[in-house]
């Protein structure tokens, strides 16, 4: 029923899309119509080849257009389109893959709880939303700063052990966990 329910949103995501651009006059937004009219079908068929799923193709390659979009800067689009086009298509899959482990591991801890301390379906989605941002901005924190943090957070290391962990001084410890926590609060 779920992947009814994706192709379904995708068809009327594109017949949404196709409407709201063909309304939309500026310079960018007829390049990036004319780049869907001509190549929305072509990436859609290569996503759906890596994917094996027609229906989360169709919602990548919408995703891509969308991307697009949200550049709102009239660059170039360049002389390779298709280049673009699956540059940006597989910067959305691996971001999928990543949330999609994030969700089975977290699936796969929830299972382990009695029933009566399962979350129910709603803070399930909005735990895996939250654990999907964290993961993400680990991953574009400095590789120090991010090791410095999870030894902290996660490990429940002190700043002097994960300085002598880390060899580096105690300031530097204390600089990097600055960072980490201002940038959780940026997402918070």
């Amino acid at each position: 029923m779920r992947s009814i329910l994706n192709c379904t949103h995708a068809t009327a995501a594109r017949t949404e899309y196709l409407h709201l651009m063909s309304s939309i006059d500026s310079p960018l937004n007829q390049q990036i119509h004319r780049l869907y009219s001509e190549h929305h079908g072509w990436l859609q068929g290569w996503l759906q080849r890596r994917l094996g799923n027609r229906c989360d193709a169709a919602d990548l390659a919408h995703d891509t257009f969308l991307r697009l979009l949200a550049r709102q800067v009239a660059k170039p689009l360049g002389s390779e389109p298709r280049a673009l086009l699956t540059h940006i298509a597989k910067g959305l899959m691996i971001d999928r893959w990543r949330r999609q482990d994030i969700e089975r591991a977290y699936l796969e801890t929830i299972a382990q709880l009695p029933p009566a301390e399962v979350p129910s379906p709603e803070t399930r989605l909005l735990i895996v939303e939250t654990l999907w941002r964290i993961e993400a901005l680990l991953r574009e924190l400095p590789a120090q700063t991010r090791d410095t943090f999870l030894l902290s957070q996660i490990e429940g290391l002190t700043y002097a052990q994960i300085a002598m962990r880390l060899n580096v001084s105690l300031i530097t410890v204390k600089r990097h966990m600055r960072v980490a926590f201002i940038a959780c609060l940026s997402v918070a």
